[in-house]
């Protein structure tokens, strides 16, 4: 089970095919920001996605910090991966669909189960749909 980012970037690392991660930044907002509790609804609304190989990720810090000096706007971050071929591993170029498609998962809040979401603490989060 993946509990922290380092957990994930191990996991990644150690795949036949090498892998490249996709991360899809987010901020919410809550219905009723009033109250604060386990299960609060609100929305999720993407900010900005990056993909990255994990030998470009140093640690968790560094992600967020490369996150913030483009925008602090953001809350979560989903995260999935694409494998690679024959040794090969996927290009930016073939992530671009994968990243839209987390982008219409996120904002219609479908299929975001598949995703493996992490806040800015390094706490993974159980996001459920309405």
């Amino acid at each position: 089970m993946i509990t922290r980012f380092k957990d994930l970037l191990s996991y990644a690392k150690e795949q036949p095919d090498p892998q490249r991660l996709l991360f899809l930044f987010a901020k919410t907002e809550l219905s009723n920001p009033n109250k604060r509790k386990k299960n609060a609804k609100g929305t999720i609304t993407p900010t900005m996605c990056v993909d990255k190989l994990p030998d470009e990720i140093a640690n968790y810090e560094a992600l967020i910090k490369e996150a913030d000096s483009i925008s602090k706007e953001w809350d979560f971050v989903f995260i999935s991966s694409l494998s690679g071929v024959k040794g090969q591993p996927p290009s930016t170029e073939d992530a671009d669909p994968y990243l839209n498609k987390m982008t219409n998962d996120v904002t219609s809040g479908q299929n975001i189960a598949r995703y493996v979401v992490f806040d800015r603490q390094d706490n993974p989060i159980e996001l459920l749909p309405n």
